[in-house]
């Protein structure tokens, strides 16, 4: 997990090389250990006018050299995705493969909602299934992130052994 202070250092790298009138403000950052996800709410008046698919063809070039500068400093993928009103749009991230063992209730689970039509496959219906967990639990899952900060800077600071 990122530390607030990596995250920091990341907005340090990144934000200088995004140029003026594409964003109200900096972006925002998700960073996991494959991917930097850059997000930032377009100006108005900025590329592509407050439309996603014109920022996106009109910043296609900027945007590429961006991540092929930010990569090999980090090891990650960038990917991109811009906030216009209520909606965010992402337009191109990692699809990471995870593997998982499931015991028969779990995978009853998915097979109800591949039965209900609500996926098309055991492994769709786990990417809705945490999708879902996102949405319905993200004041929890913040809570989380922040003690993980916590107990590894406390980690950190903690005395050494010779």
């Amino acid at each position: 997990m990122l530390t607030a202070t990596d995250h920091t250092k990341l907005e340090e790298l990144i934000s200088p090389m995004i140029p003026g009138g594409w964003f109200e403000g900096p972006p925002g950052l998700t960073v996991d250990n494959d991917e930097i996800l850059i997000v930032g709410t377009l100006a108005a008046g900025g590329p592509g006018d407050g439309d996603p698919g014109a920022f996106r063809e009109a910043t296609r070039a900027a945007r590429m050299e961006i991540a092929d500068r930010v990569q090999p400093a980090t090891g990650r993928s960038v990917a991109w995705g811009v906030t216009t009103g209520d909606a965010t749009t992402v337009f191109t991230s990692l699809g990471v493969p995870v593997m998982t063992r499931l015991r028969i209730s779990e995978r009853e689970v998915l097979d109800t909602l591949l039965a209900a039509g609500v996926a098309k496959s055991r492994s769709e219906a786990l990417a809705w299934c945490v999708r879902f967990v996102g949405q319905k639990e993200a004041i929890w899952l913040h809570e989380l992130r922040t003690s993980i900060e916590s107990v590894t800077r406390v980690r950190a600071e903690g005395p050494r052994l010779a």
